[in-house]
């Protein structure tokens, strides 16, 4: 089985660059002031155009006011909207009603018990993506390097497609993806020299170690 990967937090061309080369799916362009990956407008819509027709764009906000995500949507036209905040299924389904454009809906895990939430979703959402509860205190609910549990996805099934996020790295993703069954893995700080700073070998390396095998 393929797996699709998606980089988030692109934030120069080189990064870029550097995922198109690595044969990577999706790239993530995050519209959260308290990331370090935050990009401005401006810089999106031109990370927008290398992107596109070589990399699915994905525009990362959480809990954006309409008015926001028109801007972000006149600017980069993103192919997906990712929504990392504390969006509920109705207003997940709201935003794909109002901007017509694909929504992957994060949901945060730390424990059976954060998948009861996840039928509401599989209504409203065209995508799902499990990610690792932020720490307490933390000002953005992603992007931390933090893991859950992947073994608390084994054997479920969804009815819309779904990544896994939270924590991966080239050292560790062939391992996730066995424990977890993903079809599809986000990563963002796994394949950083510094934060907010892609590294080119990094993300080459975390595809590369997808497609061997796990050493047991």
């Amino acid at each position: 089985m393929s797996i699709a990967v998606k980089i988030c937090g692109l934030t120069t061309p080189e990064a870029v660059d550097a995922a198109i080369a690595a044969g990577v799916a999706y790239g993530g362009l995050v519209f959260h002031p308290h990331s370090p990956r935050f990009v401005a407008i401006a810089q999106a819509r031109m990370l927008a155009e290398r992107m596109r027709g070589r990399l699915k764009i994905v525009a990362l906000t959480a809990d954006l006011d309409d008015a926001g995500i028109e801007m972000v949507v006149a600017a980069v036209k993103p192919d997906f909207l990712q929504l990392h905040g504390a969006e509920s299924a109705a207003r997940t389904a709201g935003i794909r009603d109002r901007f017509h454009i694909p929504v992957i809906k994060a949901l945060a895990v730390a424990e059976a018990a954060d998948f009861v939430a996840v039928p509401e979703y599989e209504k409203t959402a065209d995508m799902l993506m499990f990610d690792a509860k932020p720490p307490k205190g933390a000002a953005r609910a992603g992007g931390h390097g933090a893991a859950f549990d992947w073994s608390l996805l084994a054997g479920r099934s969804f009815r819309k497609p779904w990544f896994l996020a939270g924590g991966l790295t080239p050292d560790n993703v062939a391992r996730a993806i066995q424990l977890s069954g993903a079809p599809m893995v986000d990563v963002s700080s796994g394949v950083e020299s510094a934060p907010g700073v892609k590294d080119a070998a990094k993300i080459a390396a975390f595809v590369n170690a997808i497609k061997s095998p796990v050493q047991v």
